[in-house]
């Protein structure tokens, strides 16, 4: 079967490759600005932890969970900008 607009029997070109998921020529950051951002991380994550802590006491649990997974998931990308770099 051919497409509409094609002569009969012409083929229906490939769709071109996906680039690649993964630059393999990036570099990774230097060790220094690594540990200079997961600092940053580490500290933004004690706020949201804070936060959190702070509706938790004032009886906000709906902005006390939302501080918490903030936290969390602050400090999980500065360990993986740690990490993979």
């Amino acid at each position: 079967m051919t497409e509409p607009g094609l002569e009969p029997g012409s083929e229906v070109a490939a769709p071109p490759e996906a680039p690649p998921v993964v630059d393999p020529t990036r570099e990774r950051r230097p060790m220094i600005e690594r540990i200079g951002l997961a600092m940053i991380a580490l500290a933004l994550g004690a706020m949201f932890g804070g936060v959190g802590y702070a509706a938790w006491l004032g009886g906000e649990p709906f902005l006390a969970v939302i501080g918490g997974i903030s936290w969390a998931m602050t400090w999980w990308v500065g360990a993986l900008t740690l990490v993979r770099g």
